[in-house]
């Protein structure tokens, strides 16, 4: 029981800290005319940059993406040159930078290494494929800032138990 609560502790303090990282930093361009394009990865030709499956550069990276990998939620947020990624329980922080192919440099807080380094394969502004120094390859769909509006409270945590330091 103690483990699931840990665990979303975890996530929800991710999932702020995303939502703080997009928040702040959105421009408020709402450049998809109202289209939602569902869960398909396949990218039309012209991407973000030119060619179909050009990585563009950081700033094309620029808002929250989610999808899963491995049947697991995965979530990562872009503002300003930062980068926060949420998966499997592990909230991981760090930098986006390059064009043509940008790169994220991230450390987590627990100390996993899944996520640490990985390099934008594509994105076509509406799917991008983030594949890890570790070999775990993320296909992810942008998602619409607002759609994490009017979210509930979360419940009240000051009582739960201490987490061990390693």
């Amino acid at each position: 029981m103690h483990k699931l609560a840990r665990t979303g502790a975890v996530l929800a303090t991710g999932l702020l800290t995303a939502l703080a990282l997009t928040g702040c930093g959105s421009d408020g361009d709402k450049d998809d005319s109202g289209k939602d394009s569902g869960s398909t990865a396949a990218p039309a030709s012209g991407g973000a940059s030119s060619g179909g499956d050009s990585a563009g550069d950081a700033k094309d990276l620029e808002g929250a993406w989610a999808g899963k990998s491995d049947d697991k939620p995965v979530v990562l947020s872009v503002s300003g040159g930062k980068a926060v990624v949420v998966a499997d329980s592990h909230v991981c922080s760090g930098t986006v930078s390059g064009t043509g192919k940008p790169e994220l440099e991230l450390k987590c807080v627990d100390g996993d290494t899944t996520r640490i380094t990985g390099a934008v394969e594509s994105n076509d502004g509406r799917t991008v494929v983030v594949a890890w120094g570790s070999g775990t390859k993320d296909t992810l769909v942008k998602t619409d800032s607002d759609a994490l509006e009017n979210l509930p409270d979360l419940p009240d945590m000051s009582n739960l138990p201490e987490l061990p330091t390693p």
